[in-house]
């Protein structure tokens, strides 16, 4: 039995990676691709198949379909993720972006459609595995802030996989203010963001590609988990775990660690 697939944002550097990954899986075949805002919707010009249909809008589309690869952009993902749910797509969401709110109600409008999904702020390996490290050292290590480095073309800060190792450090963490409770900003903003008292500072540089540092310090003693991606092919590990196992969940599920 072979399994359709749509890569939504294909003509980017993580969109294309998915092209080449579903053309390379058995079981898996690409029916349909979609970017917002394509001058040619021929399928020659971007070198695919006839039978690959490309669309240029989601009022387009019309797919058969039954998995929905996103690599778009922060301001579309909502969009994109509500129109695959309705039109019974399994989403497997990668582009970052989407706010505590909007998962929410994408969750609960995949419980309605009875649809599963994922949604993953990293689909590396190594990221997946320093956020459940990170999670298991916080409740020794309470005091601690994150250092996430990207390419200087990332549109939002922090990333998506520095938020969510925030939230899962947040599930165990003991609630304290750690610091001077007197420290004074003389620039404003150089302690980075703040969520729930962890500290997050986002690096935007080229020559960089994707990595995270979680720094722990105790008394007398300090701990830094450190993952790095220097490729984008190491993302598609995590992708085709998510391919072959959402067409079986009955849910939508956040992070790819929960159907590891």
């Amino acid at each position: 039995m072979t399994t359709k697939v749509l890569v939504a944002g294909f003509t980017g550097a993580m969109g294309q990676k998915a092209v080449n990954l579903v053309n390379e899986s058995d079981g898996f075949v690409l029916t349909a691709v979609f970017a917002a805002g394509l001058t040619s919707t021929t399928p020659a010009d971007y070198d695919l198949p006839a039978n690959v249909a490309v669309f240029s809008s989601l009022a387009d589309i019309e797919t058969d379909a039954e998995i929905w690869i996103d690599f778009t952009l922060p301001s579309a993902v909502y969009a994109d993720t509500t129109f695959a749910i309705e039109h019974g797509i399994h989403p497997v969401i990668g582009t970052t972006g989407l706010t505590d709110d909007q998962e929410t109600e994408l969750q609960a409008l995949s419980k309605e459609k009875g649809l599963g999904g994922i949604i993953a702020p990293n689909f590396g390996m190594s990221a997946v595995l320093l956020m459940k490290f990170a999670k298991e050292a916080a409740a020794y290590f309470p005091d601690v802030e994150i250092i996430e480095m990207h390419h200087g073309d990332k549109a939002d800060a922090p990333s998506g996989t520095a938020l969510s190792t925030a939230k899962l450090i947040d599930e165990v963490r003991p609630a304290h203010k750690q610091g001077n409770e007197n420290e004074t900003e003389t620039l404003a903003n150089v302690r980075g963001g703040d969520y729930n008292g962890i500290r997050i500072h986002a690096v935007r540089l080229p020559g960089y590609l994707a990595h995270e540092q979680v720094l722990f310090g105790g008394p007398g003693e300090a701990l830094t988990i450190r993952q790095d991606s220097f490729d984008r092919s190491s993302f598609m590990t995590g992708v085709k775990v998510a391919i072959d196992k959402v067409s079986g969940l009955s849910e939508l599920v956040i992070g790819l660690e929960n159907v590891l």
